[in-house]
C-alpha cells in the first residue's frame, strides 16, 4: 500500500508539473538563473537559512524524532507542485514564481544530499539519499514533465490553453488520493504527535520562513509573497519520499508530513493576509490597465 501511495505521489507531482508547463515558456523557466541577484536571494533564503530555521526548531524543543526528520527533510525539499498557481494567485509573476519552482527542483539535486550529510552528522542518524537517486526523481517527476508542458505549449498553444487547468486538477485529485489514505491510517498517529512542541515547531518554521523569505526579496516588492511563500511551501510527496528512503520502518513520519502540511496551509494563509506588499503607482497602473 505504502510502495502504491508513493507512485500516486510521484505521478501527481509529474501531472502538475506539466500542467505548469503548458502556462509557461523556457524564458519563465529560465528566470531566476538569468539574473543572478534573484538566484542569489533565493538560494540564501530557500537552501541556507531555511535549513538552519528547522534546525534550530529542532535543537530547541524536546520533539519527536518523526517530527524531526520531516521538518529537516522539508527544508531542503523543493517547492510544492502547485507552488506556481499560488504564487500568481497571491500576485506573482509567471516568470519568477515558474523560476523558483525550476531552480528549487534543480538545486535539490546537490541541496539534498549535502544537507543530509549535514544533518546525519549533527543528529547522529543514518540518513543517506544518493545524489543518483534525487537527480532521477527529480528529472523523471518535475523537469522533464515541465519541459514536455512547455513544448506542447510551444507547437500548440490553443491546445495548451484548454489542457492546463483540468490536467492540473486531475494532478490535485491524485495529490489528494495519495495523502488520503497516510489520513485515514494515521490520524490516531497524527493526533499523538500533536503536543511537545510540535504545532508551535511546525508553525514557527512556517512564520519564521515567511518573514525571512519577505524581508531579503525587498529589492523586487512584487516578489516578496513569492519568495516567502517558497521558503515554506515545500512539496510533501518529495519530502515523503525522501523520508521513506531513509526511514521505513519509522511509521510517524509520513503523518509527520502530512501534519506539516497542514499547518502550512493554514498558516501561510493567514500570513499572506496579514502581510501583503504596497503597491507601487506604475504597479497600480499596470492593473487598472489590464
Amino acid at each position: 500500500m505504502e510502495a502504491l501511495i508513493l507512485v500516486v505521489l510521484k505521478i501527481s507531482i509529474a501531472l502538475g508539473r506539466v500542467a505548469v508547463g503548458l502556462e509557461a515558456n523556457f524564458s519563465d523557466a529560465s528566470f531566476v538563473f538569468r539574473h543572478p541577484s534573484e538566484l542569489i536571494r533565493a538560494f540564501f533564503s530557500i537552501h541556507v537559512l531555511m535549513p538552519l530555521v528547522a534546525l534550530a526548531f529542532v535543537l530547541t524543543f524536546n520533539l519527536d524524532p518523526a517530527v524531526k526528520i520531516a521538518l529537516v527533510i522539508f527544508s531542503v525539499s523543493p517547492v510544492a507542485a502547485f507552488f506556481p498557481e499560488r504564487a500568481i494567485r497571491a500576485g506573482g509573476k509567471t516568470d519568477y514564481s515558474v523560476g523558483l519552482m525550476t531552480t528549487t527542483a534543480l538545486l535539490a539535486i546537490v541541496v539534498i544530499p549535502i544537507a543530509l550529510e549535514i544533518f546525519k552528522d549533527i543528529f547522529r542518524l543514518p540518513l543517506h539519499t544518493p545524489a543518483g537517486s534525487i537527480a532521477a526523481l527529480v528529472f523523471v517527476t518535475i523537469l522533464v514533465p515541465l519541459l514536455v508542458g512547455i513544448a506542447v505549449r510551444a507547437k500548440a498553444p490553443a491546445f495548451a490553453k484548454r489542457m492546463a487547468k483540468p490536467l492540473g486538477k486531475i494532478a490535485l485529485v491524485l495529490l489528494i488520493l495519495g495523502l488520503l489514505p497516510i489520513l485515514f491510517r494515521s490520524m490516531r498517529t497524527i493526533l499523538s504527535l500533536i503536543g511537545n512542541g510540535t504545532l508551535l515547531s511546525f508553525a514557527g518554521f512556517v512564520i519564521v520562513g515567511y518573514i525571512i523569505g519577505y524581508l531579503l526579496e525587498k529589492p523586487r516588492p512584487e516578489n516578496r509573497p513569492i519568495l516567502a511563500l517558497a521558503n515554506v511551501a515545500r512539496h510533501p510527496a518529495i519530502a515523503a519520499v525522501v523520508a521513506h528512503a531513509n526511514f521505513p520502518q519509522l511509521k510517524s513520519v509520513l503523518p509527520s508530513v502530512l501534519l506539516y502540511v497542514f499547518v502550512n496551509a493554514v498558516m501561510t494563509t493567514v500570513a499572506a493576509k496579514l502581510i501583503r506588499p504596497r503597491s507601487t503607482p506604475t504597479e497600480s497602473g499596470k492593473r487598472m490597465a489590464a
